[in-house]
């Protein structure tokens, strides 16, 4: 028997509802990945929220100053989402972190298990300090930051860390309750090469 997809609550609006700086912005991601990711249009239904929603993903994700790349700012995502059970969060930005990371396993191991993920050992204490902050954040202190900055990070940086599991924290909520689902699409990103197109011969 085939499980039942759960029935949003909070219908998403259609694209020509929406007003003209949203929608602009959503046929911009179209264009650019093939699809619309399901989060745009669900947010949509509140124009002010979903505008500053996106301002501070993009102030966080895009952002070009810091040590982290956008590779570990995806991990992060991915790694707290799957530890506050969001399925959408997990499944879209572990598609975008296969990518960044260029590695097709890597967002199962951190979603599953980050200290058994075949990453670096600057992004497992990354990781550690992202979960502890997720799930016990009244417990941070000066041990923690002493022990990021022995791999490299500086204080900007950890507030990058906290501010992403923080944001996403709200992302991962939202996307629960309102159940949310990944596009389809999103399962496969990143997990088998690209074929390289080969010139056709004479």
């Amino acid at each position: 028997m085939t499980p039942k997809t759960p029935k949003p609550r909070y219908p998403a609006p259609e694209l020509k509802d929406v007003p003209d700086d949203i929608r602009e912005r959503i046929l911009e991601v179209q264009e650019k990945s093939g699809f619309i990711p399901n989060v745009f249009l669900a947010l949509a239904r509140r124009p002010a929220e979903w505008r500053a929603f996106f301002a501070y993903h993009d102030a966080l994700m895009l952002k070009e100053s810091g040590s982290l790349t956008k590779g570990d700012r995806e991990m992060i995502v991915t790694t707290t989402s799957a530890a506050n059970h969001c399925l959408y969060c997990v499944v879209a930005h572990g598609a975008i972190l296969r990518i960044y990371e260029k590695k097709p396993l890597v967002a199962d191991q951190v979603a599953v298990n980050h200290r058994k993920a075949d990453i670096s050992p600057r992004q497992r204490a990354m990781l550690d300090f992202a979960m502890k902050v997720c799930l016990n954040s009244h417990e941070v202190d000066e041990d923690d930051f002493t022990a990021l900055h022995a791999h490299g990070f500086d204080d900007e940086d950890i507030w990058d860390i906290t501010a992403i599991t923080a944001f996403f924290g709200l992302s991962n909520r939202v996307a629960n309750v309102t159940s949310m689902m990944p596009n389809p699409e999103f399962y496969l990103l990143g997990r088998v090469p690209r074929e390289k197109k080969t010139e056709a011969k004479a």
